[in-house]
């Protein structure tokens, strides 16, 4: 028979919906197959810049650049948002952006956590939104997106990571079974393709880093499975796979968004964020605005992001 705490992190039924969410967007130069992307130029802006204003457009929560590098601060700042400097020799996302939110709240007043690729240039702002609504249900500790695979090569393609689901009701979050660059499952149905957005209990993510490296984990090279291999629960709702844009890995996806922004930019003229943005850091409703902390960039506290 489980013990009474055992129970309790079984079955966490008591656990509250988060509603103060803070959007970290992890970004370093050191990309294998594309140095330097966060900083590539589309449509007369670096990419990361794209990528922090769909933040903004969300409209949850404030938003910080985790930075592995002093230009992509240089590039954040430069049109008033939010950098954070961290080490540059994170192995991982999640481990750059834990970094990032234990040194502008130590005190853990934000409590979710939603990690925004850096290399999601045309992402809708309201995917971010329905990945941050998985955490409505108490059980879920990670909340994920994924969108249906649609064509064959993509399906084939080990560069596309697809996650096993069962949607009973295609509407609603179902929960990840299992992670992987083959194709899964196998049988005759849909495949889906993961997008690699998280929405993070703050609670989960500290549990997160803290775990060991897993064996399917390092097997898949998918760090997700280190979550569902220690028995975390992932969330995974679906939306369509124009929402994503394109993710930039690679030289030619990098021609494709410039491509995409010349018929993209004209429809989406309001997502800009910028100086004006109102959104504060502070981590309080109604309190005063989270003091600078060594490290953490940007202009004027008063202001906000």
């Amino acid at each position: 028979m489980l013990s009474l705490p055992d129970r309790l992190l079984s079955n966490p039924v008591t656990r509250p919906v988060p509603e103060n969410p803070i959007i970290v967007i992890p970004a370093r130069l050191a990309a294998a197959r594309l140095p330097g992307k966060p900083l590539a130029d589309i449509a007369g802006a670096p990419m990361i810049v794209h990528v922090w204003r769909r933040a903004v457009a969300a409209e949850i929560g404030p938003v910080v650049v985790a930075c592995g590098d002093q230009a992509i601060a240089d590039a954040v700042e430069a049109v008033g948002g939010r950098a954070v400097m961290t080490d540059s020799g994170h192995p991982t996302g999640s481990d750059r952006i834990h970094q990032a939110i234990a040194r502008l709240d130590p005190g853990g007043t934000f409590d979710a956590v939603i990690n925004v690729q850096g290399d999601l240039p045309l992402l809708d702002p309201a995917a971010i939104r329905v990945a941050f609504e998985g955490l409505a249900d108490p059980d879920t500790d990670i909340a994920t997106l994924a969108a249906p695979i649609e064509d064959e090569a993509a399906l084939a393609d080990t560069s596309v990571n697809k996650v096993v689901a069962g949607f009973a009701d295609p509407t609603r979050p179902a929960r990840a079974l299992y992670f992987s660059k083959a194709v899964v499952p196998w049988g005759e149905g849909p495949h889906y393709e993961h997008i690699g957005l998280y929405a993070y209990r703050r609670q989960a993510l500290e549990r997160f880093v803290g775990l060991p490296r897993g064996v399917l984990e390092q097997r898949e090279r998918l760090e997700q499975l280190r979550a569902l291999e220690s028995g975390m629960r992932i969330s995974v709702s679906l939306i369509a796979a124009g929402r994503l844009g394109v993710q930039v890995d690679t030289p030619a996806d990098l021609e494709r968004a410039r491509e995409l922004f010349k018929s993209v930019i004209p429809a989406q003229a309001g997502i800009q964020g910028g100086r004006g943005q109102s959104v504060s850091l502070d981590p309080s409703p109604g309190g005063r605005p989270l003091r600078a902390v060594p490290g953490m960039r940007g202009g004027d506290e008063r202001r906000g992001l």
